[in-house]
């Protein structure tokens, strides 16, 4: 398949895996641009240095197209920019802020940026930004969400209908029967990450990825909403966190309880109980741990086949 997404980033496959914190290294980022996808490397766990050995292993492990997750609220991100810059990354997806504060910066070195957005406002926002597509990101996702909870059945046909950049599709995607329904929406590709989360080439802890194959429908919640929204697994410390906020805590006393480095215990270290298990809605449906290029191809496959079986309707 030919279309603007796989022109934009010089792809084989309009599937891009998404750079989750302590999940998405050189390893599992260079797997999936191999198998003619778009890795990411997920910038914000990382300090500066940790990035700059991830980029240079992940140009060392794969000659096609990868790129760098920056989460904007990331305190030292001036230096994650600049590494990025030295590196000769050519490809940048930002989050979690102002599109307008770094889009320009990258432009200006040749950097193709996409902006990840749960909101019409912050689609159009990313358009004045110049950025070069969108990822249109539903409540179902894992990890850190939109404060509007818009799923992504309701998000990408608004999303698609506000702005005319080319458009991902992220959120609840996990095999080819939601990416041929994400291109349906308007999407022109899909952003993958809980399922390449239980990959064999993920950095989290085999408990973790274990945990996830286990995990049935309702075991993820939306939480931290006076924070920032988060989705995770419920376990001991999402109950901490339930109880605080059943009897009114406030943001500090919320803070306390998530203390420091809780997605690190939890993610990358495979405390399952008082860690942050940081996992979207479709992990209910994951139910072992594959290569990453295996988990595209299927995807892929699917999303032929499932397009077959509609066009004989």
């Amino acid at each position: 398949m030919q279309n603007r997404i796989t022109k934009l980033f010089g792809i084989q496959y309009p599937i891009i895996q998404a750079g989750m914190v302590w999940c998405s290294g050189w390893k599992l980022a260079s797997a999936v641009s191999n198998a003619g996808g778009l890795g990411l490397i997920g910038a914000a766990s990382m300090y500066p240095d940790v990035l700059r050995e991830h980029i240079q292993k992940c140009k060392a492990a794969t000659k096609k197209p990868f790129g760098v997750n920056v989460p904007l609220m990331y305190p030292d991100i001036d230096k994650h920019m600049n590494t990025i810059v030295e590196e000769g990354v050519k490809i940048v997806f930002t989050s979690a802020g102002n599109p307008m504060t770094w889009t320009s910066f990258l432009k200006e070195r040749g950097i193709i940026v996409v902006h990840v957005i749960a909101s019409t406002k912050f689609a159009l926002k990313a358009k004045e930004a110049g950025t070069d597509a969108i990822v249109a990101e539903g409540f179902e996702a894992g990890g850190h969400n939109g404060r509007e909870e818009t799923t992504t059945m309701c998000l990408v046909p608004m999303i698609r209908d506000a702005v005319d950049l080319p458009l991902l599709a992220a959120g609840g995607i996990a095999d080819g029967r939601t990416m041929l329904a994400a291109f349906a929406l308007g999407a022109e590709g899909v952003q993958v990450g809980s399922r390449f989360a239980a990959s064999e080439e993920s950095s989290i802890h085999s408990n973790f990825k274990k945990k996830i194959t286990e995990s049935r429908e309702g075991d993820t919640v939306l939480t931290l909403k006076q924070l920032v929204p988060v989705r995770l697994i419920k376990n001991n410390f999402y109950k901490k966190v339930e109880e605080a906020e059943h009897r009114g805590a406030s943001a500090d006393e919320l803070k306390s309880i998530l203390g420091r480095a809780r997605a690190k215990r939890g993610m990358f270290e495979g405390d399952l109980e008082e860690g942050e298990l940081e996992i979207g809605q479709v992990s209910a449906s994951i139910k072992n741990i594959k290569p990453a290029a295996q988990i595209l191809n299927e995807i892929w496959n699917g999303f032929l086949k499932a397009k077959n079986e509609i066009s004989q309707l």
